[in-house]
């Protein structure tokens, strides 16, 4: 295989293909009687992932691309709203398909990961706040790397160091790092299971003595840097580039994957398009590393 988009997408399709058929319940839910759809599911979802590689964050202008430039791949292409509306339905397969792809690469059996979350902006005005299908779920959160108050949302991430997502999850700005850390680790007990011994770092905020507990009793190792009192920490002189790494990983979600400027305006549709997000850079880590790439996070070959 080579590293360009209609080879990535053509490996994707496939491999989404062969899933459902070898389980037909991952598919999004429709009427058993009814005309089906013409554009399938692995084709809906591989779309959804070219347009999150290509910077598109308007569906429309990027169904117009599409259908301009990718007809080659794609014959038909549904209009805006039947798009959004099975892409919302398809969560279920993008997470399935999200973890299945990370498996399949050599950086799955990493033995360190990282862990931090990152603020994902939803709305950047008072009436926004009041007035949004989000509010509720949304709130008012700071981010402490960037010096800044928000109104959205917090993307919780457990990395390999090349960045490939391991666990994740999207909870309010103010939700606590240590208990969305410890409800990732509960609802994927799989993955805990085959990672005995794994190393996790985390900055200041992954501390307390019943939380390293909890993780001791996983058989997990946490790293963290000292918090003002405390006296000094194993592997300190580890925190600062490590650190480097989870930022890095963080940036590649804003600045190439455009992860603030999702677009979704209902719980539904901010999952989908952070999820698509989620599942791009996954898909790019796979592609690279099947096609052994040296950069194995590096999106230079499928971002335009």
């Amino acid at each position: 295989m080579t590293t360009d988009l209609d080879t990535l997408a053509t490996a994707l399709y496939v491999r989404i293909d062969d899933t459902l058929k070898a389980s037909p319940r991952l598919a999004p839910w429709r009427p058993a009687v009814g005309i089906p759809p013409t554009l399938s599911d692995a084709e809906l979802v591989t779309v959804a992932v070219m347009s999150a590689l290509l910077g598109y964050t308007s569906e429309r202008r990027w169904l117009r691309r599409a259908g301009r430039d990718f007809r080659h791949l794609f014959p038909y292409l549904p209009q805006q709203s039947g798009y959004n509306k099975r892409l919302r339905n398809a969560s279920e397969l993008v997470t399935h398909m999200i973890r299945m792809l990370a498996q399949d690469t050599s950086l799955w059996s990493d033995d360190v990961w990282v862990v931090d979350s990152t603020p994902v902006g939803c709305g950047c005005s008072r009436e926004t706040a009041k007035r949004s299908d989000l509010a509720g779920w949304a709130e008012y959160g700071y981010c402490a790397s960037h010096s800044r108050y928000f109104w959205g949302l917090r993307l919780h991430l457990v990395c390999t160091l090349g960045g490939l997502p391991v666990l994740f999850a999207l909870t309010g700005a103010k939700a606590d790092e240590r208990e969305t850390l410890h409800d990732m680790l509960d609802t994927a007990p799989d993955v805990v299971a085959c990672h005995r011994g794994q190393t996790i770092t985390g900055d200041k905020n992954y501390y307390g003595r019943e939380f390293e507990d909890d993780l001791t009793e996983r058989r997990l190792v946490l790293l963290r840097p000292a918090r003002k009192g405390e006296p000094g920490r194993v592997g300190a002189h580890l925190f600062k580039p490590l650190r480097q790494v989870i930022e890095s990983i963080n940036q590649t979600f804003k600045g190439q994957l455009d992860l603030e400027r999702h677009g979704g305006q209902s719980p539904a549709g901010v999952v989908a398009r952070i999820l698509c997000r989620v599942f791009a850079l996954t898909v790019v880590i796979w592609h690279n590393d099947h096609t052994e790439q040296p950069v194995k996070r590096s999106l230079i070959a499928y971002d335009h």
